[in-house]
């Protein structure tokens, strides 16, 4: 009954933080400005050590970097070659916004698996991990309607709420998932580094320079750092 109290628990943190920024999309701009942060503090402050953490059991630090460099990369190329099939800027903002949202999405799914994972491991981990994963949720709500609302037009708030929907099913669904197989332990590091190079691409080339775009540039710097403050915090308390 808690596993699935939790799988609840996580898709709510994930919706009321994805309706925020519906809510708020007036004030878009500060809402990438943290997001840029929150993404870019979860890569480093969350995945990074982690991935190097369960990593290092298995793999050499090289490894690992290899791997988030990989994430990095793929993503670059994956972009590079959406924008080689577009021909303006309108027609690049959907498998741009789609792909982005898929990648949040997928990542609610993993921390989802690893609620899962630490419960099988034990009630006191599982709790920790949980608290953490319900941070993230929130954050991850809000970065996967940013992504779809960032690039306007008039289906992009029905988009935006569709996608809110998937990550808000994604971690209640990948921790249901958990109930039926045991997952590698040594493969976790490696995928949560592949994630952590995704994560920096998304802050690094999307959010952060269109936080910026025709904007006031201290405050959306200043949510910037708050959304990585933020998550530091989080990380660390937990």
């Amino acid at each position: 009954m808690t596993i699935f109290l939790i799988a609840l628990a996580a898709s709510a943190a994930t919706f009321i933080g994805g309706f925020f920024a519906l809510k708020f999309s007036d004030r878009l701009h500060l809402a990438l400005g943290f997001s840029a942060g929150a993404v870019a503090g979860v890569a480093l402050f969350d995945l990074l050590p982690e991935a190097m953490e369960l990593g290092a059991q298995y793999h050499d630090a090289a490894t690992v970097a290899l791997f988030v460099a990989l994430g990095f990369f793929g993503y670059l190329i994956l972009d590079r070659l959406i924008l080689l099939h577009t021909h303006d800027e309108h027609s690049e903002a959907v498998p741009r916004g789609f792909f982005g949202a898929l990648t949040l999405s997928t990542h609610s799914f993993i921390d989802g698996i690893a609620i899962g994972i630490a419960f099988q491991a034990s009630t006191l981990v599982g709790l920790v991990v949980t608290v953490a994963v319900l941070t993230h949720d929130f954050s991850d709500g809000i970065n996967t309607v940013n992504l779809i609302l960032r690039d306007g037009g008039p289906e992009s708030r029905k988009a935006a709420f569709k996608w809110l929907l998937v990550d808000a099913a994604a971690p209640a669904l990948g921790i249901l998932s958990t109930l039926f197989f045991q997952i590698q332990e040594s493969a976790i590091g490696l995928v949560l580094a592949v994630f952590t190079g995704t994560f920096l691409y998304l802050s690094a080339s999307d959010l952060i320079p269109e936080s910026h775009h025709r904007h006031p540039r201290a405050l959306t710097t200043f949510m910037t750092l708050f959304g990585a403050l933020v998550i530091y915090t989080v990380v660390h308390l937990v």
